[in-house]
């Protein structure tokens, strides 16, 4: 039998939520969830890679907003399901910051169709985003943690409709199922090297336009959400700074749910 494990003094309360020191990489983080992910992260103290497709989604904004509130941040474009970009992406982070330690796998699209009205185009341009995007910046965070002999944190971004999916989300909702098993299959794995790997699955989440083109959408959610509002991309990031953290120490292979209460409400 293997002997127990001596006890660990936990950090300070007041050093649980810092990250001073480390480097993270954020994906998809030029607006909404992932701005919001990368900001409270360098809030934290955290030194900040904002990536995004490409110039024109304006990781330049996010990095701006954190460099004006006094952190460190840098802009790095990569499209996730291009292999030799993820691979560029976690190559840069470590070349201009020296070392990473977080990974949040935010960048994910989310376009409508119904089921019977989806190209193979449609299915392939989903998955290769959410959950292709998923493998390829695990796997290069991966091999950086492991040479790095230091652990490290990966927070993958999923979806409520990961567990329980909307009408015309198919593509959408099996892209996201699989984010969230493949966060249990990377924890299982990568373990032993003292990586962490979590997900976070939110409900509906704000935006400025989201009343607009969805009122009857936003309608139904605050007409059932226990909580009774929409979430806020804060809300999120708040989710991911406690699964990054050292507060999180002991925590693997989870999905923590964010959606007010959306899920316990009865469906029959």
């Amino acid at each position: 039998m293997a002997p127990a494990t001596p006890p660990v003094e936990p950090p300070p309360v007041d050093r649980l939520l810092d990250l001073s020191g480390s480097v993270a990489l954020v994906t998809g983080a030029s607006r909404g969830i992932g701005a919001g992910i990368a900001a409270r992260l360098a809030e934290a103290g955290a030194a900040v890679a904002v990536a995004a497709r490409s110039a024109d989604e304006g990781p330049g904004s996010t990095v701006a907003h954190i460099r004006d509130r006094g952190g460190s941040a840098i802009a790095v474009a990569v499209d996730v399901a291009d292999e030799a970009q993820a691979v560029r992406a976690v190559d840069a982070t470590v070349a201009t910051l020296g070392r990473l330690d977080i990974l949040v796998n935010c960048a994910g699209i989310q376009p409508t169709r119904a089921l019977a009205d989806q190209s193979v185009e449609d299915w392939d341009a989903m998955h290769s985003t959410n959950l292709r995007g998923v493998f390829l910046c695990t796997r290069e965070a991966a091999r950086v943690f492991v040479a790095q002999g230091r652990g490290g944190a990966i927070v993958n971004v999923a979806s409520i409709e990961g567990l329980q999916p909307a009408w015309a989300h198919s593509h959408y909702a099996a892209s996201k199922a699989g984010v969230v098993m493949h966060t249990r299959a990377a924890a299982l794995e990568l373990g032993r090297h003292g990586i962490r790997v979590n997900s976070v699955s939110p409900g509906l989440i704000w935006s400025p336009d989201l009343e607009r083109t969805w009122p009857e959408g936003v309608g139904r959610w605050l007409a059932h959400v226990p909580l009774g509002r929409l979430g806020l991309p804060d809300d999120v990031a708040d989710a991911v700074l406690f699964l990054a953290s050292p507060m999180a120490r002991f925590v693997t292979g989870a999905n923590l749910v964010v959606d007010g209460g959306m899920l316990a409400h009865p469906t029959w």
